[in-house]
């Protein structure tokens, strides 16, 4: 039996002329609620992870709770808690002036990829910080350097490259979760792939989403490769 023909059958080209530009536009909306949300989830995992460290038990318990909340619960229910649950209450978030906020599927997703992601970089975060060897604090104040410099200088270039990999893996983690998007109507890769397949039934617009999410992970599988490997040259100088 042919390959080709087989290969022929997975890619029909009159529904890839059809959905091909869609199913990029999808691609890119993936890629841009990953980018935002990771990156607003990166600035509050530190807060949090400084405010775990903190010797307020105030803060402390307040950012444990955080944590364990959106760790210890699915992705998928706090989306849907805060687009149909908290959606529902319009006229509280109309007289906060919030409502443009819970009435568009986008802004309720992006702000349950980042509330999620940041409990779960706020645990890497903090594991880094207490991967820092004792002796680097007490050398840096044996210097004269005051707290601040102490863990801008010091202590955060090392945790830094110790937390990449995590960061890294957490990454590629949310980009495969983002494919629930598709179930509050974002316009992402999925919800394309799913209207594609809604209209004609074939199965063709999964294989090419899955394809898709692949090239995906794959990029950044790679740049994060070379990122460790650019921060971490000191330490194989050969």
């Amino acid at each position: 039996m042919s390959l080709f023909p087989f290969l022929q059958n997975l890619i029909d080209s009159d529904l890839l002329d059809r959905y091909g530009s869609q199913m990029l536009s999808g691609v890119w909306v993936t890629a841009k609620l990953v980018a935002i949300s990771f990156s607003l989830g990166a600035v509050l995992g530190l807060l949090l992870a400084f405010a775990r460290t903190s010797h307020l038990r105030m803060l402390r318990n307040a950012s444990a709770a955080f944590i364990y909340v959106f760790r210890g619960s699915p992705l998928l229910a706090q989306l849907f808690l805060l687009y149909y649950g908290f959606g529902s209450l319009r006229d509280l978030w109309e007289s906060l002036g919030l409502w443009w906020l819970f009435r568009d599927s986008w802004y309720c997703a992006l702000l349950a990829f980042t509330l999620n992601t940041a409990a779960y970089q706020a645990e890497i975060f903090r594991g880094s910080f207490a991967a820092v060897s004792a002796g680097q604090y007490e050398a840096a104040k044996a210097l004269g350097l005051s707290q601040r410099t102490c863990f801008w200088r010091v202590v955060w270039p090392q945790s830094l490259l110790i937390a990449l990999g995590p960061l890294g893996n957490e990454l590629i983690l949310l980009v495969k979760a983002s494919a629930i998007a598709s179930l509050v109507t974002v316009y992402d890769l999925m919800a394309v792939a799913k209207l594609g397949f809604s209209r004609t039934f074939s199965f063709q617009f999964y294989l090419w989403a899955a394809a898709l999410y692949l090239v995906l992970v794959e990029v950044l599988r790679r740049v994060l490769k070379r990122i460790d490997r650019r921060l971490g040259r000191h330490l194989n100088p050969l």
